[in-house]
Order: structure tokens, then C-alpha cells, then sequence
């Protein structure tokens, strides 16, 4: 892999400043906040990650920096060039194909074991997570709208009790996570995730397993079938 020259032209320093949490290791705290910066588009594909930049900007030291970028290479966030450059990386297709089926395969059991056993504390729940989904629509707050969406789906698994499986799932979904995040301000695609969020809690309610399973896969149907569509308006931002 080479780097190419339009890379090193990109070398965008995070908005804010950021200083870390006191009592809590450097290198994971680092590591949240780039990966956030990432997925939200913050840093876009092609941009260059400076250690000496990201030093200064944390209040660290290069180890911290050096071992958050590790573990973003490891997720397919970043692209390394020994001795030269860490550059984000653009969303890789296949990568983003298969974090959809992993999730998909997990959530359509866990919402069907949901439903078969329908729990009133867990739908007020859900129900309270849609409502704020709405007034952020209302408010066009896409990040935090994007974030209660997440808070949704992980409520979906530690009520499965499975928050590994969440943790996992977390983890290979950097590059579906943006491609969801350069198609959610199309027009009527936050009004969908909000409908069908809504239609999945009503079957797991009425305790309607079927039903579940079937508004989960049109929820999650929606993204990959627009990679056409993405591509042509964020070129150079997708790799096949």
C-alpha cells in the first residue's frame, strides 16, 4: 500500500481541544475519542493523524497516541505507513457487508427472543428512546440522534443479556457506522429509522416475534443498498 500524495494534504486537527479524564488510562480514552471522531465524520477518509499533533492536542505523551492508533488499525479506521504517516482510512465495502450480516444475524434473534417473552420495563424503555428520537429529528441533531439510535440497539442486547455480543458488534461496525452516517440527512431516512424503531418495539410488546424480526430486517436493509448512490456523493470516501 502507498501513500498517495492527496492524503498528506489533509491534516485536520480535531475541533475542539481535548483533555482526558484523570484517573483512567491515557491510551483507551485516546483511542474513544479519535474512533467518535472518525465515525461522525469529524476526521474524513484521507485525513492525516500527526502523532506529534495528537500529543499536544491530548496533553500526552507518544505512547498513549501510539497504541490508539493501534487499536484503530486493528478496526480498519486508520490505514498506517511505517515511518511516514497514519491516514483514517476510507469505508471498505466488504468490511461494511460483513459487519451488516453479523449484526443483522445477532439482532433478529435477539428481537425474536425478545418478543417471545415481552418485558413492560424494557419497552417503557425502548418507548422513552424513541421519544427522544423524535424531538432530536425535530431539532435536526443529527449526532445525537445518531447516538439514541446506538443507546436503542444496545438496549436490545444487555435486555438479551448479551453485552459481549454488543461489544463485538461495536467493534466491526466503524465502516457501516459511516456509511449509515453520510446517508442519514437524506431525505426521509431519520423519519424510517424512527418508524421502524417504533414498529420494533410495538411487536416485541404485543409479543409477536415474526412481526419483529421483519420490521428489524427493513430497518437495517436500508444503507447498503444506497453504496451507489453514497459513493457518487462522497467520491473518494468508499473503497470496493
Amino acid at each position: 500500500m502507498s501513500l498517495s500524495k492527496s492524503a498528506l494534504k489533509h491534516q485536520v486537527p480535531l475541533q475542539t481541544p481535548e483533555r482526558l479524564e484523570r484517573g483512567r488510562q491515557a491510551a483507551p480514552q485516546v483511542f474513544e475519542r479519535l474512533r467518535e471522531a472518525i465515525l461522525s465524520l469529524e476526521l474524513t477518509p484521507g485525513t492525516t493523524l500527526s502523532r506529534t499533533t495528537l500529543a499536544a492536542q491530548f496533553g500526552v505523551s507518544s505512547t498513549p497516541i501510539r497504541d490508539a492508533l493501534m487499536r484503530l488499525e486493528e478496526e480498519g479506521l486508520v490505514d498506517v505507513f511505517p515511518q511516514h504517516a497514519t491516514v483514517v482510512s476510507p469505508i471498505d465495502l466488504t468490511l461494511a457487508q460483513q459487519a451488516h450480516f453479523l449484526r443483522r444475524s445477532l439482532e433478529l434473534e435477539i428481537v425474536r427472543s425478545l418478543a417471545l417473552n415481552p418485558d413492560t420495563r424494557l419497552v417503557a424503555r425502548l418507548k422513552g428512546i424513541v421519544a427522544q428520537q423524535q424531538a432530536l429529528m425535530e431539532a435536526n441533531d443529527l449526532q445525537a440522534f445518531e447516538a439514541a439510535d446506538q443507546d436503542f440497539h444496545r438496549h436490545l442486547y444487555e435486555a438479551a443479556q448479551m453485552h459481549d455480543l454488543w461489544l463485538l458488534v461495536r467493534s466491526r461496525s466503524g465502516h457501516i457506522d459511516r456509511l449509515r452516517r453520510l446517508y442519514l440527512p437524506t431525505p426521509g431516512k431519520i423519519e424510517g429509522i424512527v418508524r421502524h424503531h417504533k414498529l420494533i418495539v410495538q411487536a416485541i410488546a404485543d409479543g409477536k416475534p415474526d412481526e419483529a424480526q421483519q420490521h428489524l430486517r427493513d430497518h437495517l436493509s436500508g444503507t447498503l443498498s444506497h453504496v451507489g448512490e453514497i459513493s457518487a456523493r462522497y467520491p473518494g470516501y468508499v473503497r470496493q
